[in-house]
């Protein structure tokens, strides 16, 4: 009777207790499921009111603006002097973009606007490529501007946008000559373009500003300088996350492991004031190019003000880069 008694209680308490491990692990899970959401909407969420918002510093530049005297005006100038442009993207949605003609050319540059901005701050860029005898076509990336989306995809599902965008331009223009242009989000979405195998050969040259190594290590660098948090687990849930809800994950988006396998010059650009898309990712990436490369470094320049910081360095290093490549 007594062996019967304790034999019980011992099945009650080991009851008790895979009863409480079951209550512990359903909050642990559904605590991870929380953040991971919650930093998803954080980040990625355009629509969301947890959205993230940069500071002041960053709006006024990775907003896709050159920075520069006059790029409220030039910004003018992108959205009364161009007219629409429209591209079904392979998942179904309309995408928009601001395109300048000149007249009489085979030169397009594609300008790609950094994160959580739109197409029409890139006025700046925009002109000068326009200034120098191209076609500009701006795309408004998913999630932003006019185009639809209902997340920010950080450059990796833009990369067949962006495909898709050159391959338009071919079939209206086959002999068309194509520059890549893109500024933090979008420098990393011209580099992740870089090395797809379906880009046309008519991509003659890509310059690409302040881009980051890859969406983890970008969202690394976030998480630590606005939180104070570790990556684990917090970046993995939301990257699990993020693979449910938007097909991809921030390991995968890798500007690093695309120019390994791009073969199109490519003009690295940097700030070494940088602090938002760290310094230090210009070498990784720029070590990493399997392709002809080059690499500007502007000294005193924070997140996406090179070209406000030095002009004349810039503009006089992406003109000559571009020249040897489009005549």
């Amino acid at each position: 009777m007594t062996k019967s008694l304790k034999a019980s209680g011992r099945r009650r308490a080991l009851t008790i207790a895979g009863i409480v491990l079951a209550v512990v692990l359903a909050a642990v899970i559904g605590l991870l499921v929380f953040i991971g959401n919650y930093f998803y909407d954080f980040a990625l969420n355009p629509d969301s009111p947890n959205a993230f918002s940069p500071t002041a510093e960053v709006v006024g530049s990775d907003a896709g603006t050159s920075g520069e005297a006059g790029a409220e005006d030039d910004n003018l100038w992108l959205v009364n002097s161009s007219s629409p442009a429209w591209l079904t993207s392979r998942d179904g949605l309309n995408l928009h973009a601001y395109r300048v003609d000149v007249p009489d050319t085979h030169r397009y540059a594609v300008v790609c606007h950094g994160y959580q901005s739109n197409a029409s701050l890139t006025g700046g860029f925009a002109r000068h490529f326009y200034d120098m005898g191209f076609t500009v076509l701006v795309p408004d990336a998913r999630g932003h501007g006019l185009s639809e989306g209902d997340y920010i995809g950080m450059g990796w599902p833009e990369r067949h946008d962006i495909v898709d965008w050159c391959r338009q331009i071919v079939d209206e223009d086959p002999q068309a000559e194509i520059l890549l242009f893109g500024i933090s989000m979008g420098g990393a979405t011209v580099m992740m373009t870089s090395g797809e195998a379906d880009l046309p050969a008519n991509v003659k040259c890509i310059v690409e500003d302040c881009g980051y190594t890859s969406v983890w290590d970008e969202f690394a660098e976030q998480l630590h300088q606005l939180f104070g948090l570790p990556t684990f687990p917090i970046l993995d849930v939301t990257s699990l996350v993020t693979q449910i809800r938007a097909g991809y994950t921030f390991r995968e988006a890798s500007a690093v492991d695309q120019v390994a396998k791009s073969v199109t010059p490519t003009l690295f650009i940097h700030g070494d004031a940088d602090t938002f898309v760290p310094f230090w990712m210009l070498d990784v990436v720029y070590n990493a190019a399997a392709c002809e490369k080059e690499k500007l470094v502007i000294p005193g320049a924070a997140h996406a003000e090179a070209s406000s910081v030095d002009p004349e360095l810039y503009w006089g290093t992406v003109e000559r880069f571009v020249a040897q490549y489009i005549a």
